[in-house]
């Protein structure tokens, strides 16, 4: 932009005189118009309304920028000069109503893609005309950007070097055309994503080019086969150009199998909401607090916060994708439970399921029997839920939950995680006031829940033995006092307690915890904890 074009505007008003538009004689110098600016919408651009801003850039609309101006009249006259072209008279006049408001607004059509404008506005009331308003300079850009994707990771023809599930670079490049004999207002921001991409800068997830207009991304493929990415480039003047990028990734011939793991990378994870009600997924083996993805609070049950939702994982069906586990959501207090089949790395490009409550009960040898009364037929009463593994030979975990104090398990899984079967555990209500954390299998195969007494901060550890029979013994569970293991997990030092499986690789699952002041530590086992930094 060639600002001297654009100051040398300041001796618009006096051409205007001189050409009749104004009627000196009349002028009422303390009823100048206060100009409010220029838009292309609601958002008044006021920057360049005095002799020291910049021009505002004026984008693609339908009927042309908009000049608004606050005025004690009846009536705005606006003037616009092309400062471009040079021009001694405005290239468009023209007189807008107040109707009783303090301001009024006119919308400017027919200008020139790339040339620099300015103008100005006069209060008339009856046969007077103010003093003029300050100048305002605005350049107009109606070219919208273009943008172009490549991938040596994962290219658009050819063969992929990595796998679905693996992180590929994108190379973005950027470019806004500029009109013969005009200006063009440059690459702003890049936005993007696998189904849906932003169209603004201030949006979360914009991404600013480097000078030469490109931009680099590392992005986690979601799915084997063919992936679509989708790319906006916005420039400064809010105009969007968009390209789909289609590349195909090969399914991993030998994916990890970890037990905890929610993105395919062979490690247990841990998922937690961040202060804003989006869904981390932190891995259990890292350093510090940084996740590796981020799964948007809109996504979430109730498509707004992440937070008091419930998240458990431990397995997968291995019929339906590859091994990486399954999720299952419950919002404190609802009568829904929520399964989603990760077949995307967590990714979140499909949508949660409702799973429905058996509707009959079994008692401890498998035999149909009657529900007990209070039987809820949906999960409204379920306080605490955990995946505590597998109870056959399948990856599918059951479901273990704490309804009216007493446990429930909730197994033999089919599909999209329909639990056919519902058995009570305990009948005397003694586990109300308890946090249950599901650490998985040990590596001989047997379970184990973990549980934490809130009024005490003492940590049990339940053995659940798998039987010579393949059934499992669940009466350690009978006691929820019996088997501490541990203690000093108060709820005032730990709010939440968690355990992402075995990430140390000892054998033996881990805790994880979050601190009354939003840090997570880990610990090898139970004991030894490392504070691995603050949250986000």
């Amino acid at each position: 932009m060639n600002l001297s074009r654009a100051r040398r505007l300041g001796g618009v008003t006096v051409a205007a005189v001189a050409a009749g538009l104004l009627a000196p004689t009349a002028a009422v110098a303390d009823t100048a118009p206060a100009v409010l600016g220029t838009s292309q919408g609601t958002d008044y651009r006021t920057a360049a309304c005095d002799s020291t801003g910049d021009p505002t850039w004026i984008g693609l609309t339908m009927n042309g920028p908009t000049l608004s101006a606050k005025v004690t009249g009846d009536t705005v006259k606006f003037g616009v000069w092309d400062v471009t072209a040079g021009a001694e008279d405005p290239v468009f006049t023209g007189q807008a109503q107040t109707y009783g408001q303090p301001s009024a607004s006119l919308n400017v059509p027919k200008l020139v893609d790339g040339h620099s404008y300015a103008w100005h506005a006069w209060a008339l009331q009856g046969t007077q005309t103010s003093a003029p308003s300050a100048d305002c300079h605005f350049t107009v850009d109606t070219t919208s950007p273009t943008v172009t994707v490549s991938s040596t990771d994962f290219p658009a023809s050819g063969t992929a070097t990595k796998y679905a599930g693996q992180t590929g670079t994108f190379v973005l490049k950027g470019a806004d055309p500029v009109p013969a004999g005009g200006e063009s207002s440059g690459v702003a921001c890049f936005q993007y994503g696998w189904t849906y991409a932003g169209s603004d800068c201030n949006s979360p997830g914009a991404v600013e080019p480097d000078a030469d207009g490109t931009a680099k991304i590392d992005l986690k493929v979601p799915q084997w086969g063919t992936n679509n990415l989708v790319v906006n480039v916005i420039d400064s003047a809010g105009n969007v150009g968009r390209t789909t990028y289609t590349f195909y990734a090969p399914s991993n011939p030998n994916p990890p199998k970890t037990l905890g793991d929610v993105d395919g990378d062979g490690i247990p994870d841990v998922l937690l909401p961040d202060s804003v009600g989006n869904l981390q997924i932190i891995s259990g083996n890292s350093g510090d607090t940084t996740p590796s993805a981020t799964i948007r609070a809109v996504v979430s049950p109730n498509q707004s916060s992440w937070t008091n939702v419930q998240v458990a994982h431990r397995g997968w069906d291995a019929n339906a994708h590859a091994p990486m586990d399954d999720l299952l959501m419950h919002p404190s207090g609802s009568p829904a439970l929520y399964f989603y089949s990760n077949q995307d790395y967590a990714s979140f490009t499909r949508s949660v399921m409702p799973i429905s409550r058996p509707t009959s009960c079994q008692d401890a040898a498998g035999t149909a029997t009657a529900c007990p009364a209070g039987f809820a037929a949906d999960w409204h009463k379920a306080d605490q839920i955990a995946l505590i593994g597998s109870l056959d030979t399948r990856m599918v975990s059951s479901l273990m939950t704490v309804e009216d104090g007493n446990l429930w398990l909730f197994a033999n899984p089919g599909f999209s995680y329909r639990l056919r079967t519902a058995r009570q555990l305990t009948t005397n209500g003694a586990w109300a006031g308890y946090d249950l954390i599901a650490p998985g299998p040990d590596s001989a195969g047997n379970l184990t829940l973990w549980a934490r007494e809130r009024a005490t901060g003492d940590l049990h550890a339940y053995p659940i033995a798998k039987k010579a029979d393949g059934s499992y013994d669940f009466s350690a569970l009978a006691d929820p006092k019996a088997n501490v293991v541990a203690s000093g997990f108060t709820v005032d030092k730990y709010p939440t307690l968690g355990s992402s499986g075995d990430v140390d690789g000892d054998g033996q699952p881990d805790l994880w915890a979050v601190t009354a002041d939003r840090h997570l530590v880990y610990f090898s086992g139970w004991s030894d904890p490392t504070d691995v930094g603050a949250l986000r």
